[in-house]
């Protein structure tokens, strides 16, 4: 497995940006690693692409993953310990990606939330966007929090309308594009939408959403595309975290 760490140079880097602000890499607690073993080898990965500090956002969902802040701290100080361990230099912080259901409801009004900065990652159905996205962003807000929409460009129900974008946008919200999308990975049609997303400057942060290393390879192919020349230079708010 090491030998996929021993490639050409590539033609751009995430250093400059610094921070992978969404990912999968606490192990055994949602889709993501399994086990420590797969953690540290995403971890080697993305800090060999130049990230320097990594954020790991575990899924909370009220059918599937109700993992809460202690569990997610819980294996965060775990994780952390095996890094120490093999003195692997990168700083590891842990938030979570919230699925909009009633599950994450009653976690926000509790404020039983994980966030980064206080930024507020989410993310919708793939199907059908929910009918009160606005008043759930009005409600992060008023929270006292920045809500961040988890790749945009995913929802096919989007596509059609570049204006839904840019009305979610005013009302406050903060856009995290899946790098690999500029590749590819998750089909033409959602590769149209990132290049488009990042036409019109619409994008806020860049995320690997590293599950898993067909991800980190789809990664790493993004960086010899010419739309990331303009996305790193432009990309801000990563370094930011």
């Amino acid at each position: 497995m090491l030998s996929l760490f021993k490639k050409k140079a590539l033609q751009y880097n995430f250093k400059n940006i610094g921070t992978d602000m969404h990912s999968h890499i606490l192990p055994g607690i949602d889709d993501g690693a399994k086990n420590i073993e797969e953690s540290i080898v995403l971890i080697e990965k993305l800090k060999v692409l130049g990230y320097h500090k990594l954020i790991a956002t575990p899924h909370v969902m009220g059918d599937y993953f109700r993992n809460t802040p202690e569990k997610i701290k819980k294996t965060l100080d775990l994780l952390r310990e095996e890094v120490s361990k093999r003195n692997i230099k990168i700083d590891i912080e842990a938030a979570a990606e919230y699925y909009l259901d009633e599950f994450f409801e009653h976690n926000l009004q509790q404020n039983n939330v994980l966030t980064f900065s206080n930024y507020l990652l989410f993310e919708l159905s793939y199907i059908n966007e929910p009918n009160n996205l606005e008043d759930i962003i009005s409600e992060i807000r008023e929270k006292g929090y920045f809500p961040v929409l988890a790749h945009p460009e995913r929802y096919v129900y989007f596509h059609n309308s570049t204006d839904r974008y840019e009305e979610i946008k005013k009302f406050g919200c903060y856009f995290q594009l899946n790098t690999i999308s500029l590749t590819g990975y998750y089909g033409k049609g959602i590769k149209k939408a990132a290049e488009k997303l990042v036409s019109l400057g619409l994008i806020d942060f860049l995320g690997s959403d590293a599950h898993h290393l067909k991800h980190l390879e789809a990664l790493e192919k993004s960086l010899s595309l010419k739309p990331m020349e303009e996305l790193l230079k432009n990309i801000s708010l990563n370094s930011t975290l």
